[in-house]
């Protein structure tokens, strides 16, 4: 009898684990916030059935008694027992955008001047570091100097070279808090020029691949991750900026431990001004006229699949091609949503994998635009990761939004 109270015991453990983690494997699939689409019906994919409820009862087939607005709670129990969890749902409308998958060349010109590096200044006195010594830190970004506001390193170096070794006031953004620095230019023997030590960067450029143009919002957009500082890494903030066309004329391949990269030309054709450089990408007000005669729509977070999908890029030229993929859904941060694995032998053979370069890279799924290429794996440049298409629209929405509101405010 002991033996069999035992083997229950024991049989009833290996079952409450297992049931514990399937419960965690459901669990890990489910989001606290889902959007939907009023035409179609909510349901999450798991690994087990679940059912969902709405004010208790079963809402399949329901979605018919949905508005574009409106919102509510959900309860998920798997097998229509077991509570997995609760979430928000809010119906919005269907969107529409053109995929791109083409080239692109920015030029963009910070808010203030970028701190990337502290130096010494070869004084009567030996060396010192006038900025440093002040407490001025790498990636800090200059506003202004002695109130007056500075846009390039020119301005900088002119206001401190004329100080005459007068103290000198810096008002610099620090971790997104403003601060006054103070201290006195040092003249440097060498040059016979006043200098604080520092190095600074008013611009950047570079390729990229814009993701998609929405006619709804007039909004193009491309990377699907910031543009940072090369030496800083840190996200630059825009006065200005500028996306003109691309042509791609050369590329390196990729190999393990070493990315690959896209070499391209940019041309004098603009697409577009930006608006807004962040996380999720750069977005910008379009002046391109684009086909929209192939618009599909954006896939919501739920729909995405694990498996077999496609990416759109331009490898050479301007022509963008379509290439397989695979594509795994993970938990990762704003602009890593999606694993990506390149499957498609054609591209594998081109390019080795993901390139520096390709990062914008529309993902479909379905019909329908589920993502975008963000980076690459260095240790495996077959394999990199995605944006969720989702994050890029709503961010696309909010850069309209706020351009329509400058727009409003400037003729009021």
């Amino acid at each position: 009898m002991r033996k069999f109270f035992r083997i229950l015991s024991l049989s009833l453990f290996v079952l409450c684990i297992a049931l514990y983690s399937v419960l965690f494997a459901a669990r890990s699939n489910i989001n606290d916030n889902y959007k939907i689409s009023a035409s179609d019906e909510f349901s999450v994919k798991t690994v087990v059935p679940i059912k969902v409820t709405y004010c208790g009862k079963n809402i399949k087939n329901a979605s018919n008694n949905f508005n574009v607005g409106e919102k509510f709670d959900v309860e998920m129990k798997m097998f229509g027992i077991i509570p997995v969890a609760k979430a928000n749902v809010e119906v919005v409308d269907d969107i529409y955008v053109l995929p791109l998958g083409i080239p692109f060349g920015m030029k963009i010109y910070t808010k203030g001047v970028l701190v990337v590096d502290l130096t010494d200044v070869d004084t009567t006195n030996g060396y010192q570091s006038p900025a440093k010594k002040a407490g001025l830190k790498i990636g800090d970004l200059i506003i202004s100097v002695n109130g007056q506001k500075v846009y390039s390193n020119a301005d900088v170096s002119e206001i401190i070279e004329k100080s005459e070794g007068r103290e000198l006031t810096l008002l610099i953004e620090r971790n997104s808090k403003t601060k006054t620095i103070k201290f006195k230019p040092q003249k440097s023997v060498s040059s016979r020029v006043y200098k604080a030590g520092i190095w600074v960067r008013d611009s950047s450029a570079g390729i990229g691949t814009l993701t998609f143009y929405s006619p709804a919002t007039d909004i193009v957009c491309g990377l699907g991750h910031g543009v940072c500082d090369n030496d800083t890494g840190k996200l630059l903030k825009i006065n200005s900026g500028e996306i003109y066309s691309a042509e791609i004329i050369s590329l390196n391949k990729a190999k393990t431990g070493s990315p690959g990269e896209l070499k391209g030309k940019i041309t004098n054709n603009k697409y577009a001004n930006i608006l807004k450089n962040c996380y999720e990408g750069v977005y910008g007000i379009c002046e391109e006229n684009f086909d929209t005669s192939c618009v599909i729509p954006v896939a919501l977070k739920q729909e995405v699949e694990n498996g077999k999908a496609y990416i759109i890029t331009t490898i050479d030229g301007t022509a963008p091609t379509l290439y397989t993929c695979n594509v795994r859904k993970i938990k990762g941060t704003n602009n890593q949503n999606l694993l990506i694995e390149i499957t498609d032998k054609e591209l594998l053979k081109a390019t080795g994998g993901i390139l520096q370069g390709m990062s914008g890279s529309p993902i479909i799924q379905n019909g329908k635009l589920v993502g975008a290429v963000t980076h690459v794996l260095v240790d495996d440049p077959t394999r990199g990761y995605g944006i969720f298409a989702e994050n890029m629209l709503k961010t696309a929405q909010s850069v309209a939004d706020w351009s329509n509101a400058s727009k409003v405010k400037e003729a009021s």
